[in-house]
């Protein structure tokens, strides 16, 4: 081996500028250069829309697939500042759109939660395009600006007037990094979907140019709405999901859940908008109560008969479908793409709000909690649920 393959000084020291670093290694930033990865592109995107629906701002989300697989994502929120920024030296959306951890996420003057707190969403999607064009409606002007992979082509110009405002983004994947760019409608719609139930009263449409394929989404009981959408073929131990918010010190929570005569467990959570696939505090607080206050409402009822253990967590949430919604100002998740939440005061603030809220139920809804029970008690006796299910 030579010398100068055995060396390690400065001299093998690389530093990439700017948004290269993303193109070198996109997974740090999107997971996968798969399919998840090229719908996180939108979801980002549909991420700052829905932060700015989340501070009083927006109220309209439209998302168009177009013939040649580039995507548009829309909103009427207040538009993308584009006042000079001086410390950088150019327009602030071009400091958005082309610096890594930049944005208007990391103090609490613009939003006071967000799902994109990393200050990493525009430029990431900026960085693995093709070409990227912005349209910013702010200052009764119309501002445009054009990108190829990351990097700007045009200077920001005002090209018109208006009276509205807002930001409309349209961009296509870079093919040379993704293994497929062709998005899919069912999948970008399922995530809309479940938007709009998390954000009652947001209007989102989507719109497929390939196939002329549409769906509008509006739902004015939030996420009540989502538990009947989710249990629509299910006969349902009590008729009405069962709904709790509150907000405990700047946490919101949110949650709904019915119980059916199945025996699967669905559970959904959510941290400021966004899936925990994984889960985190706030689920593990949920569940957690649940078993708790069931448990202490059969025992002090006299309903567990014939029972020589308290109900697992498994028997309770036999058959559970629910919804878990938290909004906080500094989420800690884990890693860019945010599938669990890790703050553990999250955890109890969610406890307690169950543990308060369930119990008062319960003792509201006597006959619902006795028919909640029965079905968690025929779970643990073994019921009818084939034995590979049972855990």
């Amino acid at each position: 081996m030579s010398d100068r393959a055995t060396r390690y000084t400065a001299d093998q020291i690389k530093v990439l500028d700017g948004l290269s670093a993303v193109r070198k290694r996109p997974a740090m930033y999107i997971g996968n250069t798969g399919v998840e990865g090229l719908h996180h592109l939108a979801y980002e995107l549909v991420d700052n829309s829905i932060d700015e629906a989340l501070a009083g701002y927006c109220t309209k989300i439209d998302v168009l697939i177009h013939i040649d697989n580039s995507i548009t994502v829309e909103d009427n929120g207040r538009g993308i500042p584009v006042d000079y920024h001086k410390k950088e030296g150019k327009p602030a959306v071009e400091v958005v759109m082309t610096k890594l951890h930049s944005g208007g996420k990391f103090d609490k003057l613009s939003y006071r939660v967000s799902g994109g707190l990393h200050g990493v969403g525009l430029s990431v999607v900026n960085a693995l395009s093709e070409y990227l064009e912005l349209e910013i409606r702010r200052d009764e002007k119309v501002y445009n600006q054009v990108y190829e992979r990351g990097e700007a082509k045009t200077p920001l110009k005002a090209v018109g007037k208006t009276k509205k405002t807002g930001t409309k983004i349209r961009f296509r994947p870079d093919s040379g990094i993704f293994e497929s760019s062709s998005f899919s409608f069912e999948l970008l719609s399922q995530r809309l979907r479940e938007l709009s139930f998390l954000n009652k009263g947001l209007f989102i449409r989507i719109t497929d140019e390939r196939t002329e394929k549409k769906h509008e989404f509006l739902y004015k009981g939030g996420i009540v709405s989502f538990i009947e959408f989710l249990n629509k073929k299910r006969n349902c131990v009590h008729p009405k999901p069962i709904y709790f918010k509150e907000q405990r010190d700047s946490i919101d929570i949110e949650i709904a859940f019915q119980f059916n005569d199945g025996y699967n467990e669905a559970l959904f959570s959510y941290a400021n908008n966004i899936r925990t696939q994984e889960g985190g505090t706030h689920l593990i607080g949920f569940k957690s109560a649940l078993t708790r206050t069931i448990n202490s409402y059969a025992t002090s009822n006299n309903l567990l008969k014939g029972l020589k253990e308290n109900l697992s967590g498994d028997d309770v949430r036999e058959g559970l479908v629910g919804v878990v919604s938290v909004k906080i100002p500094e989420p800690q998740f884990e890693g860019q793409t945010k599938t669990k939440l890790g703050n553990s005061e999250v955890k109890g603030m969610v406890e307690g709000c169950v543990n308060d809220k369930l119990s008062t139920f319960f003792e509201e809804n006597p006959q619902v909690a006795r028919k909640i029970i029965a079905k968690v008690v025929d779970a643990a006796r073994g019921g009818r649920r084939p034995a590979r299910q049972r855990s």
